[in-house]
């Protein structure tokens, strides 16, 4: 899925995509939890714990990329619950990230260390990518290298999650 074309060019058919979500109860409204969200994110720091006790093992790369998926997706699961929603659908989960924490590039001086930016989107997508391709594909040639640096950026994720939901519980 190329995100910058279809989506956060195209405010329009994101809105359209979302409503589509929404219609076929895919992103569902709830009541704020917001033991949930810290539960979402607990889940993200728990899967990383897995990740490095298996992280010095090249033989399991592709599954070292499954588990920083997941550890990046249940961070936005967590946001998604932090604005009284939750997703059934990964992509679902992506779309509501760019409509409701996205950025425009003229507001990124101001509030960048706080708001998921373009970058933490394409990221996402990314990674899912590559985990789809870990998952149900034969190879497993991922490099000790991108993991190595999906890990830095996932991190770097879960620190912005967390300000977020620290800082601006009402976002």
């Amino acid at each position: 899925m190329n995100i910058d074309i279809y989506y956060l060019n195209n405010q329009r058919l994101l809105d359209d995509k979302i409503n589509f979500f929404k219609k076929t109860k895919q992103l569902i409204n709830q009541e704020h939890n917001h033991r949930l969200v810290l539960a979402h994110l607990d889940k993200a720091k728990h899967n990383l714990k897995f990740f490095d006790k298996n992280k010095d093992d090249d033989t399991f790369n592709d599954w070292l990329i499954v588990i920083l998926y997941y550890t990046l997706y249940h961070c936005a699961l967590a946001l998604v619950t932090n604005k009284n929603y939750t997703s059934k659908n990964h992509t679902a989960t992506l779309l509501f990230l760019i409509k409701y924490y996205s950025i425009h590039k003229e507001d990124a001086e101001l509030i960048e260390e706080l708001l998921v930016s373009k970058e933490d989107a394409t990221f996402y997508t990314e990674l899912k990518f590559k985990r789809h391709i870990a998952s149900y594909k034969t190879e497993t040639s991922f490099t000790h290298d991108q993991i190595t640096n999906y890990k830095v950026k996932v991190i770097e994720f879960i620190q912005k999650v967390e300000d977020i939901i620290k800082n601006h519980a009402d976002i």
